[in-house]
C-alpha cells in the first residue's frame, strides 16, 4: 500500500503566464514609428531627471502596440496601370487590318453562284407552271373542256354544222358529237386515258383533217403534243388501226 501521508498532485498545475514572443521583421513604417517612440521616451526621462516635474513620477512609456498616428506615409514608386475601354487609333487600325485580311476561297463564290442559279431555276419553273395552269383555267375551265363546230357529213351542212365537245374528265378523254346540232342523235367517243400527276388539268383540242384521202374529214385529238386519229366512215368516227 502506498504511503497515505504522501501528497498526490491531483489538480493540474497552473500554466505559466510568461510567453515568449517572436518579433517578425518590421517593415519601414513600424521601424520609423518605434524610433519616434524611443525619442519621446528619452525626452520624458530627461525631463523628470532634471527635476522639472514637481511629483517626479516615473514616466509610463506608451505601448508599442498602440496605434501610431504620426507614422509618415511612404510613397511607392510603382505605377499603377489603369485599364480603360477607350479605343486608340492604333487599336482601330489593327482591327481594320485584321478584318481586311479575311478572304474566302474562290470555290466559295462558285458554289454560291451555283446555289443561286438552282434556286432561280426552281422558282422560274414553279412560276411558269402556275401561269400555264392559270391560263388553262381561263380558257378551258375545270374540268378541261373544248368545243368547236365542223361539217363532217353526218346529217349536217354549212348552215347547220355538227357540234363537238371534248372533255378531260379525271384523265379520261371523252368526245361528244351532236350531228347537225341535234342532241337526240348525240354520240360519245372514248379517247385515250392520261397517266401521270397533274394530267387531269391537261386541256384537249380537236381538229378535222382528211388523213386517209377518202374526201371525208377525220377527227384528230390533240393532247400535249400527241395526236390520236379517228377515221370518218360517213356516219361516225372510229379509232384508226395501227398502220
Amino acid at each position: 500500500m502506498p504511503d497515505e501521508e504522501e501528497y498526490d498532485d491531483v489538480w493540474a498545475a497552473r500554466t505559466p503566464t510568461s510567453a515568449r514572443r517572436y518579433q517578425n521583421v518590421p517593415d519601414v513604417r513600424t521601424e520609423m514609428g518605434h524610433r519616434q517612440v524611443d525619442a519621446q521616451q528619452a525626452a520624458i526621462q530627461r525631463y523628470y531627471a532634471t527635476g522639472n516635474s514637481p511629483a517626479r513620477r516615473a514616466p509610463i512609456p506608451p505601448r508599442r502596440t498602440a496605434t501610431q498616428t504620426s507614422i509618415p506615409a511612404i510613397q511607392s514608386n510603382r505605377q499603377r496601370h489603369v485599364y480603360t475601354d477607350e479605343v486608340t487609333p492604333q487599336r482601330s487600325i489593327v482591327r481594320s487590318r485584321s478584318r481586311s485580311r479575311v478572304r474566302f476561297h474562290w470555290l466559295v463564290f462558285v458554289g454560291l453562284a451555283m446555289f443561286i442559279m438552282i434556286i432561280g431555276w426552281v422558282a422560274f419553273n414553279a412560276l411558269g407552271n402556275w401561269w400555264q395552269v392559270t391560263q388553262d383555267n381561263w380558257y378551258y375551265g375545270n374540268p378541261r373542256t373544248y368545243q368547236t363546230d365542223a361539217v363532217v357529213g353526218h346529217n349536217d351542212s354549212a348552215s347547220n354544222p355538227s357540234h363537238f365537245i371534248a372533255i378531260n374528265l379525271n384523265r379520261h378523254i371523252l368526245i361528244i358529237e351532236l350531228p347537225g346540232g341535234d342532241a337526240s342523235q348525240a354520240k360519245i367517243y372514248s379517247g385515250p386515258i392520261l397517266v401521270g400527276p397533274g394530267q387531269d388539268l391537261t386541256p384537249v383540242t380537236l381538229s378535222f383533217i382528211d388523213e386517209n384521202g377518202d374526201g371525208r374529214p377525220d377527227m384528230i385529238i390533240d393532247v400535249q403534243g400527241s395526236h390520236f386519229v379517228f377515221l370518218n366512215d360517213g356516219s361516225m368516227f372510229r379509232p384508226a388501226s395501227t398502220g
